[in-house]
């Protein structure tokens, strides 16, 4: 009888499980090829069309993320060439906005971006105005807008953000007090500190790259 149990209780395990994946493999198709950005709206529609509809086969933001980035490796080489181009579009901007301590953030970091995807960067200061000058001393116009951001579990607040277009490119750049630089804000996918990436730590991610792309040439 416990023997059966067992049994029952693995084979529901194993159902909820192949479900999840399931699940993390049509939001990521969503996501690729309908245009959706929001891990939430995949999911659920993702499980609308695979009519799966029990929270505990519901997969978590990360699981789709690397479901997303698989689909693409597979499925969308082009992005690649995506990629690349706006990490390298990124390194540039990191330099150039050197005085606020930026950092790279989003899916031109994690791997995932595509056509559609803006470089996300976050700048550090505690003067709001001081981008927006740099901005118009070297002639860049850009649109002024505002983004919630939870800065630990306790707090989180609007800050500015200015987007822009440059080398044929979305550019987003949300200020953030100094401190912030010490922590990394919350991630809006899994609720952990977002990772981010400085000029020396995007220079190592392409140099990686180039590595990868010589030794895959080579077999």
């Amino acid at each position: 009888m416990r023997h059966a149990r067992q049994h029952a209780q693995q084979h529901a395990e194993t159902r909820t499980s192949e479900r999840r994946r399931s699940l993390a493999h049509e939001a990521a198709r969503l996501m690729a090829e309908g245009g959706i950005r929001d891990y939430h709206q995949a999911k659920l529609k993702a499980a609308q069309r695979l009519g799966i509809f029990d929270d505990a086969s519901l997969p978590r933001n990360r699981e789709i993320e690397d479901a997303l980035r698989e689909y693409q490796r597979l499925f969308q080489r082009d992005n690649v060439i995506e990629l690349h181009q706006r990490r390298e579009a990124a390194l540039r901007a990191l330099e150039f906005f050197a005085e606020f301590d930026p950092r790279l953030v989003g899916p031109v970091l994690e791997g995932t971006a595509d056509a559609r995807s803006a470089v996300a960067l976050h700048l550090h200061s505690d003067d709001p105005e001081a981008v927006h000058r740099h901005l118009e001393q070297h002639a860049i116009p850009a649109e002024s807008r505002t983004r919630r951001v939870r800065l630990d579990r306790e707090r989180s607040d609007d800050f500015p953000v200015w987007v822009f277009s440059a080398e044929g490119l979305p550019f987003d750049l949300t200020v953030l007090p100094r401190d912030v630089v010490r922590q990394a804000p919350l991630s809006g996918i899994d609720e952990k500190p977002m990772r981010r990436a400085s000029a020396a730590q995007l220079r190592q991610v392409l140099a990686d790259e180039e590595i990868a792309g010589y030794e895959a040439g080579r077999d």
